[in-house]
Parts: structure tokens; sequence; C-alpha cells
């Protein structure tokens, strides 16, 4: 199959070349983004896409993770600082335009979601949030390898570093991963023509018929 091939080429890139990659691509991977699988569908989090060199090289600052500046473009998944009754309304508002119905036939839904949330901490629905990123991440990967686009992941970088030079705090989010995007340095990236290394498929899935 030609998504196990895509897979099998990917891997996180250690070393970027200087070529860029085309702005029809990394429109096609931010689509994917945008359709992956989200819990009630909120999407809490917002993305961030960098392709300034100078502010690449702030972010670096410290990392060890040099891919943040050498990088074509730069991902960064936001999530939401807390779930509001209104981010629940918005969801709805926009379900019921979609859909081509009235609001208030929604009206259990906006009731279902938005009491979930309140009977939980804002901890709890920070937390929610932050994994909800990656289930995008996740899509982001498959998307890029599909279309032989390198990328590499990474919870290497400063946060509150991140958060300062995007202004994440003031809307009301937060960094919680980044995206690398380019195209693999094959004569300087030692992972480049490695063999990926992969734990059996019988030792990884349990079946239970």
């Amino acid at each position: 199959m030609e998504l196990l091939q895509d897979l099998n080429w990917r891997y996180a890139v250690k070393k970027y070349s200087t070529e860029k990659v085309d702005e029809q691509k990394i429109e096609l991977i931010l689509n994917a983004i945008n359709l992956s699988a989200s819990s009630c569908g909120l999407q809490p989090y917002r993305l961030f896409v960098i392709s300034n060199e100078e502010l690449k090289l702030k972010l670096k600052a410290d990392s060890f993770n040099g891919q943040i500046a050498e990088s074509s473009h730069l991902l960064v998944f936001a999530a939401y600082n807390k779930i509001t009754t209104q981010n629940v309304q918005d969801l709805v508002s926009l379900t019921a335009e979609v859909k081509n119905v009235s609001i208030e036939s929604l009206d259990g839904l906006f009731v279902s979601i938005d009491s979930f949330f309140r009977s939980r901490t804002d901890e709890q629905n920070r937390h929610w949030a932050e994994k909800q990123t990656y289930i995008a991440l996740g899509t982001a990967l498959v998307a890029a390898a599909n279309l032989r686009v390198d990328a590499t992941p990474m919870e290497g970088f400063d946060a509150e570093l991140f958060d300062k030079l995007l202004g994440l705090d003031e809307k009301g989010l937060h960094s919680t991963v980044i995206l690398s995007l380019g195209y693999r340095d094959e004569a300087n990236d030692y992972l480049a023509n490695t063999k990926k290394v992969r734990i059996p498929l019988e030792e990884m899935v349990h079946t239970l018929n």
C-alpha cells in the first residue's frame, strides 16, 4: 500500500536542506490538519505557521533542536487554556450553518457538550485540549509524508518563549507541540539513509478474538 510506503519513508529529520517547501504543499498539509479527528468536533487548538527566518531563529534560542530554525516552515500547535461555553456555542452555530439546520434543533448537543466541560476543572480541560493537538499532529505527519515533505515533531522547545513571542497568552492559548517541515539534507543527516527501526508487528499488536 502507498500509505505504508509513505510511513516507511518518513523519519524525524535531524538536518534540513535550504530548499523551501512549495506553499501549495503547505496548504494541503494545513487542510489535512483541519480535517483531523477531534473530540466533539471542537478543535480546541489553533495552528501557527512560521516561515519568517528571523522569528524562527528567535524561537530556537537555546533549544537543542536546530530544526526549529533550519526548517522551511515551522508549525506551532497551540491548545486552548480553557474550554468556555462560548467555544461550545461557536461550534453549535457553525454546525447549524454547515448542516443547514436551526440552532434550536441542536440544543441537546449544546447542553450535552457544555455540561460536560463545565463539570470539569480548567486544568482537566486544558490537559484534554493538549492531547487533542497530538491527534492533529499525527494527521500532519501522515499528510507531509504523502507529499514527500519531511517533518520533525518536537517537544524540546521553550514553551514560555514561544508563548511570549507569538502572543499566545492574550489569545487564550499555549504552545503544546511543534512540527518542522522541509527537505532532508541527505549528505549531513546521519539518519537519512538508515533503515527505520520498529519492533515486530506481532510484538506490538495483541489481537483479542
